[in-house]
């Protein structure tokens, strides 16, 4: 009789006004989003960092770190290594994709059970976007694609789709971060049509999401890469690599791990890197030349190549824009010929010199020469150890 008598008061008491509104603010965050008919409540979320959020655990891939983290292309080139950071801190990682289903496949095996969520939606729909996005605190847009298809134009890609995420992050109310991945250089006088799509991505995350965070990376390197791999596939094919120009345009090429190393480094700061540009180049610069050097000494062949004028290499890449949208089937994917990154390569990309870069975010970059291109070594055609090494690299006639 005591117990039910108890029982009866605890049910009277969470009956009452006071206790319902008391439960209303420790939840105020029913929303739209779940299916409720009145607007979710404004965050009271201070504008800062992820720094203070609670922890449980020894910080490994089973502790919880707090962060429940939307990565957006987060089956892309880079999103794999910045889904490893997080997933390795304990982490929960929630992975929009529109493909198959064995798109992010590769992806749960990153994070402790249950940690790496993929969640199937449409970039076209704007509920499906809110729907990956209703649960988390934290935003990546990572989304970015070099060349056109019959679907997806550059603007849309690389501009609309960050300002249209930028707009439900910020409408959303209980994102503490949302950080947009561009490109180094950037800018709404560069000759790529990509790189004005990005330059106008940014204006419009900023104005959506004043508190952003813009990562201009370089020219990334990695085992998945868009620029060694076809270059290596290419002189395996035909025994030589097109030069554009004479090969003298400068780039910053930077480790793909040190990318994502440094898009965790500004999530987990104090809120330093909030509303920030920063522009993260590899330590040393190189000429197109210079790199396609390191590639054939990984390699181990003998360099040739073919210097192809820019005018010439443009004549060559122009059919498949000109044809893109004409022809009812879709066209190959540009490799070494992409229109848009010929355009590129007629300046250089490197970093600026009073901007914000790796040291900004306490990151030492790594040296590209060694472990970040040790993947090349695939390509020997022996086999890993085929091929004649750095000493055995001289022609007989120099000792005659």
């Amino acid at each position: 009789m005591q117990a039910l008598s108890r029982r009866l008061t605890q049910q009277q008491s969470l009956n009452s006004p006071s206790s319902i509104s008391s439960l209303k603010l420790i939840n105020p965050l029913s929303h739209h989003y779940s299916g409720a008919d009145r607007p979710r409540y404004e965050s009271t979320l201070a504008t800062r960092g992820v720094g203070h959020l609670v922890r449980k655990g020894t910080g490994g891939r089973s502790s919880v770190s707090g962060i429940v983290a939307t990565v957006f292309g987060a089956t892309g080139f880079l999103g794999r290594y910045v889904v490893q950071q997080l997933a390795k801190m304990g982490s929960q990682v929630l992975v929009p994709f529109r493909g198959s289903e064995d798109s992010p496949r590769h992806l749960k095996l990153m994070g402790d059970l249950g940690q790496i969520v993929p969640m199937k939606y449409n970039p076209r729909d704007e509920n499906s976007i809110k729907a990956v996005m209703a649960k988390s605190n934290v935003v990546l847009n990572l989304i970015g694609r070099e060349y056109e298809t019959r679907n997806y134009s550059f603007e849309e890609v690389n501009h609309s789709m960050a300002e249209q995420l930028a707009t439900i992050a910020k409408e959303h109310g209980g994102i503490m971060r949302f950080i947009q991945v561009s490109c180094l250089g950037a800018s709404s006088s560069a000759p790529s049509r990509f790189l004005r799509a990005k330059a106008a991505a940014e204006e419009s995350v900023l104005k959506a999401f004043p508190e952003a965070t813009i990562l201009r990376p370089a020219v990334m390197i990695g085992t998945e890469d868009r620029i060694m791999n076809p270059w290596a596939h290419f002189a395996k094919k035909y025994g030589f690599i097109p030069l554009f120009g004479d090969g003298s345009t400068k780039i910053q090429p930077v480790y793909v791990v040190d990318v994502a190393a440094g898009i965790v480094s500004a999530l987990k700061d104090d809120g330093t890197s909030i509303g920030k540009i920063y522009e993260l180049g590899g330590p040393e610069i190189y000429t197109v030349h210079e790199l396609a050097e390191i590639l054939y000494d990984m390699i181990r062949e003998w360099p040739s190549y073919l210097k192809v004028p820019f005018p010439i290499a443009k004549a060559i890449a122009t059919p498949r824009e000109i044809l893109l949208n004409k022809v009812p089937f879709p066209l190959p994917t540009p490799e070494i010929f992409n229109l848009d990154q010929i355009l590129a390569l007629t300046q250089d990309t490197v970093v600026s010199e009073n901007a914000l870069t790796f040291n900004d975010l306490g990151i030492a970059p790594h040296k590209l020469k060694g472990y970040p291109v040790e993947y090349l070594i695939s390509y020997r055609k022996g086999g890993p150890q085929f091929g004649s090494t750095v000493s055995e690299r001289f022609s007989p006639d120099s000792f005659t």
